[in-house]
């Protein structure tokens, strides 16, 4: 692939031919990811990622992934992994980043540097049954962009546009997106 163009260290000469690919058999783009979750002791429980299928194909090339997730002290947990209401922030930190640079480096933009910073409010009388006026959750996020690249800030602010128009994590975040959640008929 001597002929390929990298930018930024995205393959933009894969990319345009994934595009293409998928332009002629849509059905390519249909992608199932996977998750378990097992309850360790108290607010810790841990999730583990070993496959997904995606590209007509299963794929179960990269070895699986754990993730602990628990409470601080003060919210009745022992510190054993990060809260879950953070791996969403990290899970919106990554795409945001990742389709800002993608669609930059399509556009032919070099970036030397790109760092975001995230906030998320979140009001535990709505988690606790406290009040139903509050809602169970975050009530709003912040993302702080910084962009080092020989680009105007109008070139810079189109990025952090397409970022948004284009992630996946930031869409499903924003937009209301059915989620179904049973009692596993083998639990039964």
């Amino acid at each position: 692939m001597a002929d390929s163009k990298i930018a930024n260290g995205i393959d933009v000469t894969r990319l345009f031919d994934t595009i293409e690919a998928i332009k002629g058999n849509p059905s390519i783009a249909q992608f199932k990811f996977r998750a378990t979750n097992t309850w360790i002791n108290g607010t810790h429980c841990r999730a583990t990622i070993r496959d997904f299928y995606g590209a007509l194909k299963q794929d179960d090339s990269r070895p699986p992934v754990d993730y602990d997730m628990d409470e601080p002290p003060i919210l009745l947990g022992n510190n054993e992994g990060r809260n879950p209401v953070e791996y969403l922030l990290v899970a919106l930190s990554g795409c945001l980043t990742t389709t800002l640079v993608a669609h930059a480096s399509a556009r032919g933009i070099a970036i030397r540097g790109v760092r975001s910073r995230y906030e998320g409010d979140i009001d535990l009388r709505g988690f606790l049954g406290i009040s139903e006026d509050v809602p169970v959750g975050y009530q709003g996020i912040r993302v702080y962009f910084e962009i080092d690249a020989d680009a105007s800030k109008e070139q810079k602010e189109e990025m952090v546009r397409m970022a948004q128009k284009y992630s996946p994590v930031f869409n499903t975040l924003t937009r209301s997106v059915p989620v179904s959640v049973h009692l596993d008929k083998e639990s039964l």
